[in-house]
């Protein structure tokens, strides 16, 4: 009998191949012989965990130049972690009560990971990267090598309880060729960085550790099924079609159109100049997702209008083409994204605290100089720029951006993140010119469900029903406006959900680059009315899993 498990699908493919476990601790060993550390007081102790700490940082700043878009973002993210203050001061604490520096070390992580744990939301994210970084602090300590993913010399599946982010980045998906975790969900880093290598991904897979040590898996990162010692042949043989299927795909080119010819625009996530320019040479017809806060995650003060104005252009240049557009949001910072120069600290639930276009409130010259220098980069790359705001909950909040966006000569949007936003759409689209829908957090706050527990991915899975009837509501608004509603986020890179958007009718849908093209060939074989009959059927379900289920059903069967 074949073991079959489950969790959710985060990256369609199939792979057959052996497991590779990756177990992040440090050897015990180690950490008996280390001890107290001989380390004269606590404040010997302390420049010891300074120097580790500033180690890590600097391992994870020297990787995040080796990738780019959304991996550099979060490698950089997690070098800030590294060497918080909180986290050091949590640490000295510990240490000036009498606690050897590992005793310190792990009790003040997890002192953090307790906070973070019940802030939830985006917060709870980090909660693997903070004991990412605990482990590697405590190898500096005792002199063994950082802990992490051992990069095979073989097509292997990487399966893991959970990874951190220096774990996924940098990963060749020649030889990883499938990514499943215990823990995460559809918007964790794991699945973020699995779409933009294009890597099968299975999240939240409950039991996988233990039942694949040693073991061959067939992985399908449609379904979001794990098979354990299939059939040899049988597996290979569905392997080799979808290889082919795969294949195909990377031959399409665009522009996009359904089977019968309605037009939808394809657009690229990116996160700096280098992604922009790698996205520019695929069959996209734009940017709809410029994510500008994670160029400053590192920073500790706010760059000059100049210095954003050349970062921005750099960004536009490549796409200063007709017909095309960016999309540039204004900083999505805090929460998960804690920007030095921007966030509130100390806040008791940040993910639903000050954040996004709420930092504006009390700081109206941060917003109003990043429009300046966004302003100042359209006029000097002639690139049509639109521009748009996260986490806007009223019609006054949508009212004042736009005002501030117009006075500038650029057109304006406002992202549907907060459900009182899609509840609103008509309203809100009285205000601003487009309207684009960011499901990873639409989804969060639609369910109240932690977007890192894996207790709860059936929640935050944007397949429910409740999303795709809010997606569906603000894209009628948008039909009744005359006003283009897109959908930026990772939802869109899913090719069997993007139909579905389609047929609830969304108009452009923004991913990352490595997506477009899966997506884009998806969409050409059906028609405007398969899509709608799609979005009925998934609309009708009673949970994700039916919903994936009777979309399909329509899909294939072509009625």
């Amino acid at each position: 009998m074949v073991t079959t498990l489950h969790g959710t699908p985060v990256v369609p493919g199939l792979a057959y191949g052996p497991a590779q476990v990756t177990v992040s601790a440090v050897p015990e060993e180690a950490i008996r012989t280390y001890g107290d550390g001989g380390h004269a007081d606590d404040v010997a102790a302390l420049a010891a965990y300074d120097a580790a700490a500033a180690v890590v940082a600097e391992g994870f700043r020297e990787k995040a130049t080796t990738v780019d878009g959304a991996t550099a973002g979060v490698l950089i993210a997690s070098a800030g972690l590294a060497t918080d203050r909180g986290l050091r001061g949590a640490v000295r604490k510990n240490l000036r009560a009498g606690e050897p520096l590992l005793t310190a070390v792990d009790r003040a992580v997890e002192q953090f990971v307790t906070v973070f744990t019940g802030m939830g939301g985006l917060m709870a994210e980090r909660v693997t990267d903070l004991r990412d970084i605990r482990s590697r602090i405590i190898a500096r300590l005792v002199g063994e090598p950082e802990p992490g993913v051992s990069m095979p010399t073989a097509p292997t599946i990487l399966v893991a309880a959970d990874l951190a982010p220096a774990d996924t980045a940098g990963l060749d998906p020649a030889l990883v060729i499938a990514l499943v975790t215990e823990r995460g969900g559809p918007t964790s880093h794991t699945a973020i960085i699995a779409r933009q290598l294009g890597i099968p991904c299975v999240v939240g897979a409950a039991g996988v550790v233990a039942a694949s040590a040693g073991r061959q898996l067939l992985v399908d990162g449609a379904t979001g099924t794990i098979e354990v010692d299939p059939d040899p042949a049988a597996s290979s043989a569905r392997v080799a079609a979808d290889a082919s299927s795969r294949a195909a795909l990377a031959e399409w080119e665009g522009p996009c159109r359904t089977a019968d010819g309605h037009d939808v625009k394809l657009l690229a996530n990116v996160a700096d100049a280098a992604s922009s320019a790698a996205a520019a040479r695929g069959p996209v017809e734009g940017v709809g997702l410029f994510r500008t806060e994670l160029s400053f995650l590192d920073r500790e003060t706010e760059p000059s209008v100049e210095e954003q104005t050349l970062l921005y252009a750099e960004v536009l240049a490549p796409f200063a083409r007709d017909g095309q557009h960016v999309v540039v949001r204004t900083l999505d910072a805090g929460s998960d994204k804690p920007i030095a120069f921007a966030t509130h600290g100390d806040e008791e639930n940040p993910a639903l605290g000050v954040r996004g276009l709420r930092l504006s409130f009390t700081d109206q010259g941060l917003l109003d100089r990043q429009l300046d220098a966004v302003a100042a980069a359209a006029e000097r790359t002639g690139t049509r720029t639109w521009v748009m705001a996260p986490m806007v909950a009223t019609v006054d909040e949508a009212r004042g951006f736009a005002a501030a966006v117009r006075s500038r000569g650029l057109e304006v949007g406002v992202m549907v993140e907060v459900p009182s936003a899609a509840l609103l759409a008509d309203r809100m689209l009285a205000e601003v010119d487009f309207l684009s829908i960011g499901t990873n957090d639409l989804t969060q706050y639609t369910m109240a469900a932690d977007r890192m527990c894996s207790d709860l991915a059936h929640l935050t899975d944007p397949w429910q029903p409740a999303v795709l009837q809010l997606v569906a509501l603000t894209a009628q608004a948008g039909q009744r406006a005359g006003k283009p509603v897109g959908v930026c986020g990772e939802a869109a890179a899913d090719p069997l959900l993007a139909c579905v958007l389609v047929g609830l009718g969304i108009t452009s849908l923004s991913m990352a680059a490595a997506a477009v093209r899966p997506v884009g060939a998806q969409l050409a074989t059906v028609t405007l009315d398969q899509c709608r009959k799609m979005a009925d059927a998934a609309l009708a379900a009673a949970d994700p899993s039916a919903a994936r289920e009777a979309a399909r059903l329509v899909d294939t069967s072509g009625a």
